[in-house]
C-alpha cells in the first residue's frame, strides 16, 4: 500500500482519486479553487492544503497543467511525482510554441498565424482570404466555447465573429491564433509517459465536443469519448514524435496529441500534457491493470504492462445546467445538492465527477454542472454504447442532458482511417 496525495485545481480526478483509494492504497486529496472544494467529499479523504501533507505521501499527482514549477521542484528533491513540467506547461498554454516544438519534432503543423490583437487578424484575414479556424490562446484556450471552425471559404465569417469577439471578450483574450483549416478525421492519440518513453499501448480516442446531438451548439470541453488501445501508425507516426523532446525535460503523466488525419498527412491541432476530461473516466473503464501501480511506475520511471480491455470504450457526458458555461448563481439555484438516483441501485459504470458522498447519496457540488460520465465497454462500438446508454437509462439526475450520438461517427472515421492505412 501506498500513501497518494492528489493535488486539483478544480477537483477534476475524484473518480481517479478514488479509484485508487478502492485498490486498497491511502488516498488525500485537495482541490486548491474555493468554489470546487466539496468535490469529492465522502469519496476520498480532503486536505485544505496539500504542501503540509507532502512529507506524508510517497507519491504525489498533479491533476492540470501550470503545477510544472512546483512539480519538478518536488522531484530535484526525491519526491515521485505524476505531473508537468515547465517545459509542458508552456506546450498546454501557448499555442504558437506548441506547434514549432511539434513541428521540430518532425509533425506535419498546419499554416498557422498568432496575433496579439483582433484587428491584425481581422486584417490578415481580409488580405488573405481563406478557411480557417479561431483557437484563443492563453488562459482563455480553456473557454472552449470560444474556439471556432470558420465554414466560409473566403473567411467572412470569422471577420464577422472576431468584431463580436473583440466587443465582448477582448478583456479576457490578450492572444489567438487562426490555424488554416482541412479536412479530414479527427483523431486524438494519448499514452502514458514514464520520464523516457511512452509505455504501450497507447489511447486512440475520438472526441464530441458540441454541446448537442448532431455536433450542434456551443462547442464544450467534451461531451463524450470513444478509445480502443493500439499501436499502429497514428501512434509511430504522431504521438511518438514528441518522445525525446519529453524525456529530455522528465515529463511523467498522460500526454496527448489531437490530429487532423488526411489520406497522405497527418496535421497535429494541439497537445495536451495532462490528464483529458472524459477520457480518464473511460481509460478507467478501459483498462485491467492497477492505477495506483501505473501511477507509481510513471512517477519511479518504470516499465510497466498497461493492460486494456479488448474492443472499445465509450464515454458519455452527463450534465445540468448551467454547463458548458460558468455561472455558479444558477447552479446554485437550479443544480447545487441534487440528487443522483440510481434506480438499479448499481453504480458501476457511472463515474463521480462534480459529486459529493453524503449519507449513502451522490450530491451535485462545484459550480460547472459537470456531474458524472457514464461508460461502457465492448467489442464492437455499438456493444458499447448498448451498455452506456442502458447504463444512462437507469439514471437521474434533475435537469439532466446528455447526447445520444456518442460513437455514431465511427463507422465513417474507421472507414476512412482503415483506407488511408492510418489502422491495422
Amino acid at each position: 500500500m501506498a500513501r497518494f496525495l492528489f493535488v486539483s485545481k478544480e477537483g477534476a480526478i475524484p473518480d481517479l482519486a478514488a479509484t485508487v483509494k478502492a485498490e486498497d492504497h491511502d488516498v488525500r486529496m485537495n482541490i486548491l479553487d474555493p468554489e470546487e472544494r466539496e468535490v469529492g467529499d465522502g469519496f476520498v479523504e480532503k486536505v485544505d492544503d496539500w504542501h503540509s501533507h507532502c512529507e506524508w505521501a510517497d507519491i504525489i499527482v498533479f491533476d492540470d497543467a501550470e503545477f510544472g514549477v512546483e512539480a519538478d521542484q518536488l522531484r530535484k528533491h526525491g519526491s515521485l511525482v505524476v505531473g508537468g513540467t515547465p517545459y509542458t506547461d508552456r506546450l498546454e498554454m501557448d499555442r504558437e510554441f506548441a506547434q514549432a516544438e511539434m513541428e521540430t519534432a518532425g509533425l506535419d503543423t498546419l499554416p498557422r498565424w498568432s496575433f496579439e490583437s483582433f484587428d491584425d487578424a481581422i486584417a490578415f484575414l481580409r488580405k488573405s482570404p481563406q478557411r480557417v479556424v479561431i483557437k484563443p490562446s492563453g488562459t482563455a484556450q480553456s473557454e472552449k466555447v470560444l474556439t471556432f471552425v470558420g465554414k466560409e471559404e473566403n473567411g467572412r465569417d470569422v471577420i464577422n465573429l472576431l468584431g463580436k469577439l473583440q466587443k465582448g471578450w477582448g478583456h479576457k483574450i490578450t492572444s489567438l491564433q487562426l490555424q488554416q483549416h482541412v479536412d479530414g478525421v479527427e483523431v486524438a492519440v494519448g499514452g502514458f509517459f514514464n520520464g523516457r518513453r511512452f509505455l504501450m499501448p497507447a489511447c486512440v480516442n475520438f472526441e464530441h465536443k458540441r454541446m448537442f446531438t448532431g455536433e450542434i451548439g456551443p462547442t464544450t470541453g467534451e461531451m463524450g469519448t470513444v478509445c480502443f488501445w493500439d499501436d499502429n501508425r497514428l501512434i509511430r507516426n504522431g504521438l511518438r514524435r514528441m518522445e525525446r523532446k519529453l524525456a529530455e525535460v522528465g515529463y511523467r503523466g498522460y500526454f496527448d496529441i489531437n490530429f487532423i488525419a488526411t489520406p497522405d498527412r497527418l496535421h497535429p491541432l494541439e497537445c495536451t500534457p495532462r490528464f483529458g476530461y472524459p477520457t480518464i473516466n473511460v481509460q478507467i473503464e478501459g483498462i485491467h491493470s492497477s492505477w495506483g501501480n501505473l501511477l507509481l511506475a510513471l512517477a519511479k520511471g518504470d516499465s510497466f504492462a498497461v493492460v486494456p480491455k479488448r474492443g472499445f470504450q465509450i464515454g458519455i457526458v452527463i450534465a445540468v445546467p448551467p454547463f458548458p458555461f460558468l455561472d455558479p448563481a444558477a447552479f446554485h439555484k437550479y443544480s447545487k445538492d441534487a440528487v443522483v438516483v440510481f434506480k438499479n441501485g448499481k453504480t458501476q459504470g457511472v463515474h463521480p465527477c462534480d459529486v459529493k458522498f453524503v449519507d449513502g447519496d451522490w450530491l451535485l457540488t462545484g459550480t460547472a454542472g459537470y456531474a458524472v460520465v457514464v461508460t461502457g465497454a465492448g467489442q464492437t462500438v455499438e456493444d458499447a454504447r448498448e451498455e452506456a446508454y442502458t447504463r444512462i437509462s437507469n439514471l437521474t439526475i434533475p435537469n439532466m442532458f446528455y447526447r445520444t450520438d456518442i460513437g455514431h461517427r465511427w463507422r465513417r472515421d474507421a472507414d476512412l482511417l482503415f483506407s488511408w492505412g492510418y489502422l491495422r
